[in-house]
């Protein structure tokens, strides 16, 4: 199996407590599988997104949290509670989705309102409940306003009051921005980044959108046909990716292919179909391929630099070409 490798080491987890922890979790339709036996582990007031392309299962992995679909195999923990036999409503989180799912006939007032009233709550804990939510969004100007009467950006601002007046212990957030244009995405990544600031809580982003996970988030596991193909820090992920698929998934690299020529505990040097010798840090995560091993490196644009030949040539990694 071919390994991509990257040259920067990244600093290891530590272990915290968990919010959701997902199990060898699998879920089939009609025979066909969506999720492939994932195994996630999320921290505490983690931000925490799950990435991948179009049909990879990363939606279908977050509805499964959130109780909308029932596992075909594995488990699933919230706060350390097995989900098994919780539904969807009770269970201590909140979704957000990308159409936004407000009710058109109330007003901003009273959909943020809707939750707490179904669980029956003092009319006092609703009016501050409510005041507070609104605060948070920044929307206090807006309360009496029907939904068909705010922008795309403010009424997004009221799916995330109504998710956070219940006091969710995880926020579930299913391409909270995909409906909105570039320059209002950008303004509430800001807004989504400082929310999760000042509550402390966890968030758990599906996205298929590449910088704003880098951006956002704190982790990110990565997904493809079902499977989870790495899981790690932003910088993890974009220096020391895992396979060839993450690679070229997040951001921009040159993918290449050769065998192991030489091992040792400091550097890992691979031959070229083209005969390049390319020298690569190896690292203590890096397993111990034989040579002649098949293996992917992945070099970014920002790591290759030009110098004229009468330059003094460094020891490794300078190929001689013509622009």
């Amino acid at each position: 199996m071919s390994q991509t490798f990257s040259l920067k080491h990244s600093a290891s987890q530590e272990d915290a407590v968990l919010d959701v922890e997902l199990h060898k979790v699998s879920k089939f339709f009609g025979g066909e599988p969506a999720v492939r036996d994932i195994t996630l582990r999320i921290e505490q007031g983690d931000f925490f997104s799950i990435l991948g392309p179009s049909g990879c299962g990363k939606t279908t992995t977050l509805r499964l949290i959130a109780g909308f679909e029932e596992l075909s195999a594995g488990n699933l923990r919230i706060q350390g509670q097995d989900m098994q036999a919780v539904p969807s409503y009770r269970r201590p989180v909140n979704t957000v989705f990308q159409s936004y799912a407000l009710f058109n006939h109330l007003n901003v007032w009273d959909n943020i309102a809707f939750g707490l009233r179904i669980k029956r709550a003092s009319k006092s804990q609703v009016q501050e409940r409510v005041s507070e939510a609104l605060r948070l969004v920044k929307m206090q100007a807006f309360a009496r306003r029907f939904p068909a009467q705010l922008s795309g950006g403010q009424q997004q601002r009221v799916a995330l009051a109504r998710a956070l007046v219940n006091r969710p212990a995880v926020m579930l957030l299913d391409e909270p921005l995909g409906a909105l244009d570039l320059k209002l995405r950008k303004e509430m990544q800001v807004e989504l980044a400082n929310l999760h600031r000042q509550l402390g809580i966890t968030f758990v982003m599906v996205t298929h959108d590449q910088e704003e996970a880098l951006s956002l988030s704190k982790h990110i596991a990565v997904m493809r046909d079902g499977k989870v193909e790495q899981i790690g820090c932003p910088n993890e992920i974009y220096e020391r990716p895992k396979t060839p698929f993450v690679a070229d998934f997040i951001g921009d690299t040159n993918l290449i292919e050769g065998r192991v020529a030489r091992f040792d505990d400091s550097m890992l040097q691979v031959t070229t179909v083209r005969g390049l010798k390319i020298w690569v840090d190896s690292q203590v995560e890096t397993p111990p391929f034989p040579p002649s091993s098949s293996v992917v490196v992945s070099v970014r644009p920002e790591q290759i630099h030009l110098s004229p030949t009468d330059s003094a040539i460094p020891t490794h990694n300078c190929f001689e070409g013509r622009l």
